[in-house]
């Protein structure tokens, strides 16, 4: 059998752990430079409010609800994130993080337990221990425990948890679920399948394999055999590495400075080469790209990118940063007003397998790696960026927009809640 553990309205969730007042009052979380709602709780989705709905657009709603409006708190949700993760693996050796609210678990030789009751203690200890409210849905296939899950929520199941394991169950759930609303259904397929007469899950499921197959691809032979039960989907405990990094964000403001350019550049690069130590790999290939905001049409427009090799692979900070600075230099014009810079590292491998040229200079050196190791190490212990390059500047005032920032109650000392 496989779980899905899912904190309901995850975001919103975390932010009313540290402030009880939000109890049953409308919530919402922003993307980043607080533009659009990412995040809503119960009470702003019966509003009628949409995911994605810009702030702008929904002031007047806000002020006649007295809506709460946070910004992202990537730290906070990080952070609780890994405790839900750490519980969650008490209850099984096998899981699989799917995302940042959500964990699949397989139940692997438990035969002899009944799972429904172990899940629901599992649930009850998140709640006593982190506040957050779970659903879970168990089922014999990835997709099926994402039906179960789906319903776990929306019929506000007792306990939390839905098993799906009987064959009469799992049709009753399907027949009334919309197809468009499956996993890995999106729009687009939905359109195509209703064409075809196919409405429901359960019609999916009962359709011929072999033409769907034919019609569409093994990836929808495989979502029929899931709904049928047949688990085919792989349980990846262990992700591969990723095969590139990006890291990118919009400015705050538009702007044509250099150096504030070069400032968000150089902070994209090391929060990149952070991500590459930390899964043991090296980079050889860089590439920088600036661009003005396309939904401005009475600005100057310009977009462009570049590509720097390394004379060999590197996970030292220090070599990127010099090569970003002569990148930026090459593509930066001014007169224009940037809204966005960023950077990607590509043609990774693996550290161990990293091989040195005979005829060029071994760019990593003990010494770098080890600088390296101690950077990372009191940054982890003292709080992101505590240590860091010049090149980054220090005021950030290119950094998005975050003036509703709730404070890191889980990572810092001196965020945390007074008792009185």
């Amino acid at each position: 059998m496989i779980a899905l553990c899912d904190v309901n309205n995850f975001y919103v969730s975390c932010e009313r752990v540290f402030n009880p007042a939000l109890e049953n009052r409308p919530v919402i979380v922003l993307s980043n430079n607080d533009g659009c709602a990412v995040a809503r709780s119960n009470e702003v989705k019966n509003l009628g409010v949409k995911m994605g709905a810009p702030l702008h657009q929904i002031q007047d709603l806000v002020k006649q609800h007295n809506i709460a409006v946070f910004s992202s708190n990537y730290v906070l949700y990080g952070d609780m994130s890994q405790r839900v993760a750490d519980i969650v693996e008490q209850y099984s050796d096998q899981t699989e993080i799917y995302s940042i609210d959500e964990l699949f678990i397989k139940f692997q030789g438990f035969e002899h337990i009944n799972l429904t009751r172990h899940c629901q203690k599992m649930v009850k200890q998140i709640h006593q221990w982190l506040g957050l409210p779970v659903c879970v849905g168990l089922a014999p296939s990835k997709t099926l425990a994402k039906v179960a899950n789906h319903y776990a929520k929306k019929l506000n199941i007792d306990g939390r948890v839905l098993n799906l394991s009987h064959e009469y169950y799992i049709k009753q759930a399907l027949e009334h679920l919309p197809v468009n609303e499956l996993w890995g259904i999106g729009r687009r397929l939905s359109e195509q399948l209703r064409h075809m007469g196919i409405h429901t899950a359960l019609e999916l499921r009962n359709a011929d394999i072999k033409t769907m197959r034919k019609r569409f691809s093994v990836v929808m032979e495989r979502t029929i055999l899931e709904l049928r039960g047949v688990s085919c989907i792989d349980f990846d405990a262990d992700p591969d590495k990723k095969k590139q990094l990006i890291c990118t964000r919009s400015f705050a403001n538009k702007s044509s400075d250099f150096e504030l350019i070069k400032q968000a550049v150089a902070y994209h690069v090391t929060r990149a080469c952070v991500s590459l130590r930390q899964q043991e790999s090296v980079a050889q290939c860089l590439t920088v790209f600036i661009k003005t905001n396309r939904f401005c049409p009475n600005d100057r427009q310009y977009s462009n990118s570049i590509t720097i090799q390394l004379p060999q692979a590197s996970d030292f900070t220090g070599h990127f940063l010099t090569a970003a600075s002569h990148a930026l230099k090459k593509i930066y014009k001014p007169g224009y007003l940037y809204k966005k810079a960023g950077i990607m590292l590509t043609n990774l491998s693996d550290k161990g397998a990293l091989q040195t040229d005979l005829f060029s200079p071994d760019i990593n050196s003990p010494k770098n790696s080890q600088l390296m190791h101690t950077l990372d190490d009191i940054n982890e212990r003292f709080g992101k960026g505590k240590l860091r390059s010049a090149r980054e500047g220090f005021t950030q005032q290119w950094a998005m927009k975050s003036e509703r920032k709730s404070k890191a109650f889980t990572t810092r000392w001196d965020n945390l809640l007074n008792i009185r």
